[in-house]
């Protein structure tokens, strides 16, 4: 019986899902996709890009690590803002551990005094991340990380450098060691649960914002619309690109179309790489005014409608 159990030991599998917390811009879409290899997540210069729990899916041996990159928590003041926040604190309460992530060069500032006081309440084990290490010198490192372990007791702290991958590998060992035994949950060749179709919407809102951050407000949204597997293996994907006004719609647009022509063929060449197959990528404009207030685009985004 003890040398059976010994033999199979080694094939016993662990899954659990893991939710990022953290304040915006720290590095959680960043740091899911350097985790799990690929790129799975919309990173963007602006703060609150992610908008729904999207997972990416990890194997690291005999484990399957579930992420859930939350948006980012700040103080809400739009019906929006409000219905990624509550998501992103059910996100930690619905994981099997989370990992708190800081940013190594803002330290404890207002923001993330507000997650370290709030994410006490969090019941399951709590991992701490300082992120962007390679933009402050070790003292001040030491430093935010006990000052961190003195407010709330953390099973382990990381210090990493997301972009780069540095103290990435040891972060995964970690959390493939620490999520609970049982048997996985995705297919093993599946990088993402959110479906290719939502992916694609956001990898083209990614360039919408990294083309026209200035311009444009946050009150827009990608949709695709078709998505159509052709006999010579391409694929033609139809988007729609919503805004709340006219003015919004002649920006994305662009002198003659070339705005949107720029974008759109960022988005095919990043689709087609992620695909490994042509993209034929048509993109609309169209103005749907007050959609923040709208529930069925709240649904479709994964966020739950807030009633205030």
């Amino acid at each position: 019986m003890t040398a059976e159990t010994s033999c199979e030991a080694p094939t016993a599998t662990r899954c659990g899902f893991v939710a990022l917390i953290g304040a915006p811009n720290v590095g959680k879409s960043t740091l899911v996709n350097a985790l799990v290899g690929a790129k799975v997540t919309i990173v963007s210069r602006k703060v609150q890009t992610t908008r729904a729990l999207i997972r990416g899916i990890v194997i690291e041996n005999n484990a399957q690590i579930i992420l859930v990159d939350t948006p980012g928590i700040f103080l809400p003041k739009r019906r929006l803002d409000r219905a990624m926040v509550s998501t992103a604190w059910s996100g930690a309460h619905d994981a099997d551990l989370v990992c708190v992530l800081l940013d190594a060069k803002s330290g404890i500032d207002e923001e993330a005094e507000a997650i370290l006081t709030k994410v006490a309440s969090v019941k399951h084990e709590k991992i701490l991340v300082i992120n962007k290490v390679d933009l402050v010198q070790r003292e001040k490192l030491l430093a935010l990380a006990q000052a961190a372990n003195e407010r709330m007791p953390f099973a382990k702290t990381f210090m990493i450098a997301a972009i780069s991958g540095d103290g990435v590998d040891d972060l995964r060992h970690t959390l493939a060691e620490i999520v609970p035994p049982g048997p996985f949950l995705y297919p093993e060749d599946q990088m993402s649960d959110a479906p290719m179709r939502q992916l694609a919407a956001e990898i083209t809102r990614e360039k919408i914002y990294r083309r026209l951050h200035q311009e444009l407000p946050y009150q827009s949204t990608v949709e695709t619309d078709k998505w159509e597997e052709r006999k010579d293996k391409s694929v033609r994907i139809e988007q729609t690109i919503f805004v709340e006004r006219e003015s919004q719609r002649k920006i994305v647009l662009g002198a003659g179309g070339a705005t949107i022509k720029s974008i759109g063929a960022d988005s095919r060449k990043e689709l087609a790489e992620i695909l490994g197959v042509p993209v034929h990528l048509f993109l609309f404009v169209k103005v749907r005014e007050n959609w923040g207030d709208d529930p069925d685009r709240y649904r479709e985004m994964g966020l739950e409608f807030p009633k205030e």
